[in-house]
């Protein structure tokens, strides 16, 4: 008798366990009011495709393609008079070429983060605010001068490859 008892008492522990359990995970979600207007404050910048010669001893020892994309507060872009798309590819030059941010015999150490980070502060830095909120990389390609133009398709070294697209070498592995 007692075991039926103590059975009984177990199920009704396990019964009441899991109805509480499932009343915790149908609740609606708490939505971060702060967080959602933070997003919708914001739009994505498409950035094109930019080549940037790699320059080293007085010639061009080859080229980087880069594609980045940009999340941008709507409000302070607005504001700016210079259309963001030139800015951004002007500030790559900057890093790619001026600052040498991408040391092409140490790939091995590039460090995508710091990159993103450089990016993103050399902009808002030139914008004078925070326009910029976030990097989106979708390709960070080098080609070396002499394998522009060879055939069969030349070949690079992907740096960053986040997406394959159709304009790129077929034989670019992701990093």
């Amino acid at each position: 008798m007692i075991k039926l008892i103590l059975v009984g008492a177990w199920i009704c522990v396990l019964t009441l366990g899991s109805v509480y359990f499932s009343m915790q995970m149908a609740a609606a979600p708490r939505v971060d009011e702060e967080a959602a207007a933070r997003a919708a404050a914001l739009d994505l910048v498409r950035g094109s495709q930019a080549t940037i010669p790699v320059i080293s001893d007085g010639a061009v020892k080859g080229y980087f393609l880069t594609r980045l994309s940009y999340t941008a507060n709507r409000e302070l872009a607005a504001r700016q008079p210079v259309p963001l798309s030139e800015v951004i590819t002007d500030e790559l030059y900057t890093l790619l070429v001026g600052q040498r941010l991408i040391d092409v015999e140490k790939l091995d150490s590039f460090d995508v983060e710091a990159f993103r980070g450089r990016v993103k502060d050399g902009l808002n830095k030139r914008f004078g605010e925070a326009v910029i909120e976030d990097i989106l990389i979708e390709q960070i390609d080098y080609i070396a001068k002499l394998e522009v133009g060879k055939e069969p398709p030349r070949r690079g070294t992907a740096i960053v490859r986040t997406r394959e697209t159709p304009d790129a070498p077929a034989n670019l592995t992701a990093n």
